[in-house]
C-alpha cells in the first residue's frame, strides 16, 4: 500500500532500525539511566541549548500531556487554535487527563496571531474564569503552514508580558526547520518559547517523542509527572537510540527534506487539474485542496488519504520520507481516472 493519509503510515527509516538493532546488545540501566539517553540528552542540549532539559515519552500525545500538565495549576487554562492537535486529535487528553481548559480561538490557517492571543488575556485574577497560562502553537501547523522566527518572537513576547509560558508542537518540527531553513535553536531557544515536544514518529522513527524545557527555571520534578502519567519507559534506551540516530548525519534533515519536496512535486501537478483548488500555503510536507466528490469517494481506494473538512470537500494529502516520484505520479493519475 502507498498512502498520502499520514507521514505516519509510513515504515521505520532503515537507519533507524539498524541502530535498534546495534544498540540491542548486552544489558544497560534502565528507565533513562543508560548510555544512548545521556548521549542523547547532551545532542539535544548541542541542538537547542546548554540549558535545555529532556524528557522522553512513548508518543505525541503525552508529550502534549505531560508539556502542558507540568506548567498548569487546575485553575489555569491553555490558549491554541480551534486546529490545534491537542484540541481535536488527541481524544480530549488534555481535557480529561489535566482537566485544563483550553481556549481554543479560529485561525484561518491555524496560526495565532499575536493580537489574538493579547485579546485573550482577560478576566486576570477573577476567580470565576479560567486563567490563561500557557500559548501552544504548532510548527509546523496541523494545515501545514509555518510560523516565522520574527511571529515565533513576537508570540513569545505577548505570551511572557502576560506572565504566561510557550509551548510549541514540534510533531512536524523537523520539516518546519527545513523549510524555514533556519536550526531549530533560532526559532525555539533564541525566540523565548519555553517548552517543545518533540516529534520523531513522523519523520522516520517507529516510536519516541521528548519533551524539552529550554527555560531553565522549567523541568525540575517533571521526571515525577512522567511516570505518573504512564509516560516512562523503562528500557529507554530504544526510545533515545532511535532520536540520536535521527539526530545524526542529518538524518532528520535528509527525511523532512524529501517529504517537502515531494509535496511541493504533488502541488504541482494536481495544481493543474481541473476541479481542483489547493487551500493552503505549500510549505512542508502537506497538501490541502478542495477536489470533487469522485476523488473522495474513490481514490482511497487505492491511495489512502483523509477528508479534512467533510462539508467542503478538502482533503489533506501526506508525504513522508519514503515517498517517491513514481508514487506521486501514480496517484495523480489515480485522481485524474477519477475526476
Amino acid at each position: 500500500m502507498r498512502s498520502f493519509a499520514s507521514d505516519n503510515y509510513a515504515p521505520a527509516h532503515p537507519e533507524v532500525l539498524a541502530a535498534l538493532s546495534a544498540i540491542n546488545q548486552g544489558h544497560q540501566r534502565a528507565y533513562g539511566a543508560d548510555e544512548v539517553t545521556a548521549q542523547l540528552e547532551q545532542r539535544f542540549m548541542e541542538l537547542f541549548g546548554p540549558n535545555t532539559k529532556t524528557f522522553l515519552v512513548w508518543n505525541g500525545t503525552g508529550a502534549n500531556v505531560l508539556a502542558l500538565y507540568s506548567l498548569l495549576k487546575p485553575w489555569e487554562a491553555v490558549i491554541c487554535t480551534k486546529w490545534s492537535h491537542i484540541n481535536v486529535d488527541e481524544g480530549g487528553a488534555p481535557e480529561r487527563i489535566i482537566g485544563a481548559k483550553l481556549i481554543d480561538l479560529p485561525a484561518v490557517d491555524a496560526k495565532l496571531s499575536p493580537a489574538q492571543i493579547a485579546e485573550a488575556f482577560i478576566r486576570t485574577g477573577d476567580e470565576h474564569y479560567a486563567q490563561p497560562r500557557i500559548v501552544s502553537i504548532t510548527q509546523s501547523t496541523e494545515y501545514g503552514t509555518l510560523y516565522s522566527v520574527d511571529e515565533i518572537a513576537a508570540i513569545a513576547d505577548v505570551t511572557h508580558k502576560n506572565n504566561a509560558y510557550l509551548h510549541l508542537d514540534g510533531a512536524r518540527i523537523g520539516n518546519a526547520a527545513v523549510a524555514l531553513n533556519k536550526s531549530f535553536k533560532e526559532f525555539t531557544t533564541d525566540v523565548g518559547v519555553d517548552v517543545v515536544s518533540f516529534g520523531g514518529t513522523k519523520n522516520g522513527l517507529i516510536n519516541g517523542e521528548a519533551v524539552l524545557y529550554l527555560n531553565p527555571l522549567l523541568g525540575e520534578k517533571v521526571k515525577h509527572l512522567r511516570k505518573s502519567l504512564m509516560q516512562l519507559n523503562s528500557k529507554m534506551r530504544y526510545t533515545s537510540v532511535q532520536l540520536l540516530t535521527l539526530l545524526s548525519n542529518d538524518l532528520w534533515k535528509r527525511s523532512a527534506s524529501h517529504a517537502n519536496q515531494m509535496a511541493q512535486l504533488l502541488a504541482n501537478q494536481v495544481s493543474k487539474l481541473p476541479g481542483i483548488k489547493i487551500t493552503q500555503p505549500v510549505q512542508v510536507n502537506a497538501v490541502f485542496a478542495t477536489v470533487p466528490q469522485s476523488v473522495s469517494d474513490n481514490v482511497p481506494n487505492e491511495f489512502p488519504f483523509y477528508v479534512w473538512n467533510e462539508h467542503t470537500n478538502e482533503v489533506r494529502w501526506m508525504c513522508a520520507w519514503d515517498t517517491t516520484e513514481q508514487d506521486v505520479t501514480d496517484f495523480v493519475a489515480a485522481i485524474k481516472r477519477a475526476l
